[in-house]
């Protein structure tokens, strides 16, 4: 008995001593948010810039490695960004602390005959019942993903002669789709024999199909949006030789009036990478258009605030989180902004 008496007061202290010691031991600390490199610099040319990216706002460098990276868009079902890399003929997701992957491939070419230049998908967009919408290049359509996997044409001729290649694309609230047709996605641009359209065109898709063109003065149409009030469609046009911004009144049946040039950039283009390409709009009617050294910062009227110079060739944006993140592609590079705006993603 005396020796049973022991070992239960023995095992007793050992426990006690372990728990104390268990007891003791820090607590593991809950990883933080990941940390990311930065790259480039905010430049201020107005004080107004202050209200919408704050002092002390640092381009984070978030993913790199792509060819080049276009069409940022954010599904904030996943809380996911999703953007095309169009050499690669890839759509990646992106998701923060958990990198990237692939999420659609073949993006904007499936035909199997082995090409050139620039064959996946360039804009993106979901429409109003969240489904993605594609600008591909290979296929020269505008397409839309199905729960499949399979992609349902929307969009692939005018006037029976099929597009260049739509790079990029909006929705107006009524579900009207608005897109340019330049012809970087043919293998040989405006020279290529595939050519149908003897133009680069800004195009209207109604809901029931019908296919309107809205201008065919620009020479290389890109980027394009909305202001908040849709009264106005942008449409950034990225020639070297008349590199502007322009601003259309959009009339009651959504078509456009006459163009007027909001923001020149040729005078920012010696020494800085990057044409007029993509562009957002933020709540108040802000432009954050891509162009030389970066995202340009533009008020409704254009007035230059300033430059998220990103110090690369820069594509596009888009809003994503709460709608006060501004992703951005450039080049080989996605990064990202806090603002201290808001726009619709």
């Amino acid at each position: 008995m005396k020796n049973a008496a022991l070992l239960a007061l023995l095992a007793l202290t050992t426990a006690t001593s372990l728990a104390l010691s268990q007891d003791e031991k820090p607590a593991k600390k809950k990883a933080g948010p990941k940390v990311y490199p930065t790259m480039g610099e905010i430049e201020r040319l107005d004080p107004a810039i202050n209200a919408l990216i704050p002092a002390g706002a640092v381009i984070e460098k978030l993913a790199g490695g792509f060819e080049w990276a276009e069409g940022p868009v954010w599904n904030p079902k996943s809380k996911t960004l999703l953007f095309s890399d169009v050499p690669r003929n890839v759509v990646f997701e992106w998701k923060d602390g958990g990198g990237t992957r692939d999420y659609i491939y073949p993006s904007g070419y499936t035909g199997r005959t082995p090409r050139e230049g620039e064959p996946g998908s360039n804009g993106l967009a979901f429409d109003r019942e969240r489904r993605l919408v594609l600008c591909q290049h290979g296929d020269r359509r505008v397409a839309r993903l199905e729960p499949s996997g399979q992609f349902t044409t929307l969009a692939e001729f005018y006037q029976h002669r099929r597009f260049n290649s739509p790079n990029d694309l909006v929705y107006h609230s009524n579900g009207d789709l608005y897109f340019t047709d330049p012809p970087y996605g043919l293998e040989r641009g405006n020279d290529d024999p595939k050519k149908e359209l003897l133009f680069s065109g800004v195009f209207l898709l109604r809901k029931n199909g019908e296919v309107v063109l809205l201008t065919r003065e620009l020479t290389f149409p890109n980027g394009i949006a909305f202001s908040p009030d849709e009264k106005t469609l942008y449409v950034c046009v990225s020639d070297p030789a008349n590199p502007v911004i322009m601003a259309y009144p959009v009339k009651t049946d959504g078509t456009i009036g006459a163009g007027r040039v909001l923001f020149d950039t040729k005078p920012l283009m010696p020494g800085r990478k990057g044409l007029p390409d993509g562009l957002k709009v933020d709540r108040q009617g802000n432009l954050f258009a891509t162009g030389p050294g970066g995202v340009l910062v533009l008020t409704p009227e254009g007035k230059h605030l300033g430059t998220i110079n990103t110090g690369e060739a820069t594509a596009n944006c888009a809003w994503g989180d709460d709608g006060s993140t501004l992703y951005i592609t450039a080049d080989m590079y996605l990064c990202r902004v806090k603002t201290s705006t808001r726009g619709k993603w």
